[in-house]
């Protein structure tokens, strides 16, 4: 059975290091933005058995229900890798053979860039993973079975989740996808974000509503 995984955290603590930009009241909003956009795309895929939401955060635990997905509530939250290991080990005992996890910002990601993933073959022991922009983050991973290593989400997690697939016997399948990749943790990932076509998404309206890309400009005239 393969399943998918997302991780939910408390939006109104989310993007931090976006503060040189973005007020409290952004960052909030342009994660409520992005979040609306990967659960569209959660909402049309077709390769998942189940769909799993770890979280604290309330109106993520009400939108899991709303959708249907499988709700893992969580007593509080002390890092994004305490919670998709906690999750995978759930899942592991629910019968789950593969689970793929996803984060919240993937404004670019489609319903069949999910499914393609899911849809890979990785017999285990395997991983499946997709870095960030950059090279360095983890944007997706897929794990044969779930619990098989523990996460290292972080500063150079792409590297270390390669070197733990290979101390588990895993040869490690690296899957590029641009829309995928384009996340957003800082302000360089925010600029590359701006210059993609977002029309059909909500993190476009919002960053157009609130003239994020007028404010990225004047501020970097004034610096």
């Amino acid at each position: 059975m393969r399943a998918l995984l997302l991780p939910i955290k408390d939006l109104r603590n989310a993007k931090q290091r976006l503060a040189d930009v973005l007020s409290p009241e952004q960052r909030f909003g342009l994660a409520e933005a992005m979040l609306a956009d990967t659960m569209r795309a959660v909402r049309g895929i077709r390769s998942a058995t189940k769909v799993f939401v770890i979280t604290n955060y309330e109106p993520a635990a009400l939108a899991a229900e709303q959708n249907g997905w499988e709700l893992l509530r969580e007593m509080e939250q002390t890092s994004e890798s305490a919670s998709v290991d906690a999750a995978s080990l759930l899942c592991e005992r629910r019968g789950v053979t593969s689970l793929l996890r996803l984060p919240l910002d993937l404004p670019l990601v489609q319903a069949a860039d999910i499914d393609c993933l899911l849809e890979m073959r990785c017999p285990a022991p395997g991983m499946l993973i997709v870095p960030s922009r950059d090279g360095t983050g983890t944007n997706a991973l897929l794990r044969t079975p779930p619990a098989l290593f523990s996460s290292r989400f972080g500063n150079g997690s792409f590297a270390k989740h390669i070197a733990e697939a290979q101390r588990a016997g895993a040869v490690p399948i690296v899957h590029r996808n641009k829309r995928l990749e384009m996340d957003v943790d800082d302000q360089t990932d925010l600029r590359a974000l701006l210059e993609q076509d977002l029309r059909s998404t909500a993190t476009g309206r919002w960053l157009s509503d609130n003239r994020i890309a007028y404010h990225l400009e004047r501020r970097a005239a004034h610096a």
